[in-house]
């Protein structure tokens, strides 16, 4: 099972990878801003089509040197775990890597060739734009988290009879395989590491709404659709997360309340849904949505605007990942590498939302 498990986890990882280049805005190569008229530049289609092409054959070469090392030798099940990520691991820092190279070569390639230096910055604000957001209110990532506190009261109500030694960890196969004693705070850790992060995800949706929204100068409708588009899809794509969190982890505290409640097929299944479910629904939302909005086709006919371009802000962006600036309110904005977002580094409300629920999971995790 953990063999299947890491085939499907390193085949994923490799060929999402891969297709980075080709998700993310055409304004957008390798961290570094593209003004209107260079996206497509045959240098930097060559770049992504190198980056592209030695991910998937390295993973692919990778994906099958590993399945046949675990079919032909007489291995232990820690051994392939341990091998099914080092291989994923090895696999993303090359892709670290390789996207520092071409960072580094995209930068210099607009200096040399001053792309968007005879072009007006253009920062384009909408304010009615805000009154079309469909992004999830706040109360519907509450409602999971009305579940998981009715779980608590519900495992309070049956302490006496739980068994002495509560699951705290499950393997690959769904079966148990650390345990700890009986306690008041025990048989409730789970679902206190389940309500930290129902509560993280709340929080992302809440600020996530209060960014800003960029549109494209010189694209302003489709860019307008675009966005608003990106930005409901990856509020479904937080809920969606949250409820499976919820299903997975609410099912595995029934059964340490009622030990029988599972059985071996059950319990092997339901963590494979779980990865499965959200390895399509992260799959739809890269490859159908793309990097704002970037792959959703729209119908709608721009003014032609010549002669200007976005606000150039790659000095806030430190090696194209980090965003920088403590003059921008917002605490997520949308990633450069990458389909989703990141936090503004400036802004120390987000490290709290993103590294506080963190670090309570550790805590949580210490103390049983």
């Amino acid at each position: 099972m953990g063999l299947t498990l890491f085939l499907v986890m390193i085949g994923f990882i490799f060929v999402l990878l891969a297709a980075t280049p080709f998700l993310l805005r055409r304004t957008i190569a390798f961290g570094v801003t593209i003004p209107e008229g260079h996206t497509d530049d045959p240098t930097i289609a060559s770049y992504k089509k190198v980056f592209a092409t030695t991910i998937f054959i390295t993973g692919l070469i990778s994906l099958i040197a590993y399945f046949m090392w675990a079919q032909n030798s007489n291995l232990t099940e820690e051994t392939i775990i341990l091998t099914g990520l080092a291989i994923q691991f090895g696999i993303l820092f090359l892709s670290m890597g390789l996207y520092f190279y071409f960072h580094a070569k995209t930068t210099r390639l607009k200096q040399i060739n001053e792309w968007g230096l005879h072009l007006k910055q253009v920062r384009i604000a909408d304010l009615a734009i805000r009154a079309k957001d469909e992004m999830l209110p706040s109360f519907i990532y509450v409602l999971p988290m009305i579940i998981t506190v009715s779980l608590i009261g519900y495992t309070a109500t049956q302490y006496s009879g739980m068994p002495a030694m509560i699951p705290t960890h499950w393997g690959p196969s769904g079966q148990a395989d650390a345990f700890s004693a009986k306690t008041p705070f025990s048989v409730i850790a789970l679902l206190l590491i389940l309500l930290v992060m129902q509560g993280m995800m709340l929080g992302i949706n809440v600020f996530i709404k209060e960014s800003g929204i960029k549109l494209n100068a010189a694209k302003r409708k489709t860019s307008q659709v675009q966005q608003l588009s990106f930005r409901k899809y990856t509020s479904w794509f937080l809920f969606l997360t949250s409820v499976l969190m919820t299903i997975l982890f609410g099912f595995l505290q029934l059964t340490t309340i009622h030990e029988g409640l599972g059985n071996a097929a059950l319990m092997l299944a339901l963590p494979l849904g779980f990865l499965l479910i959200i390895l399509i629904a992260t799959a739809v939302y890269a490859f159908k949505v793309g990097q704002s909005g970037s792959r959703i086709n729209v119908e709608i006919e721009d003014d032609s605007i010549s002669g200007i371009t976005d606000v150039d802000d790659d000095k806030y962006w430190k090696a194209g990942i980090f965003y920088v600036n403590k003059d921008d309110s917002s605490i997520f904005v949308e990633k450069r590498f990458g389909v989703g977002w990141t936090i503004n580094f400036a802004n120390p409300i987000g490290y709290i939302i993103l590294f506080g629920p963190l670090l309570l999971i550790l805590i949580i995790s210490f103390l049983l």
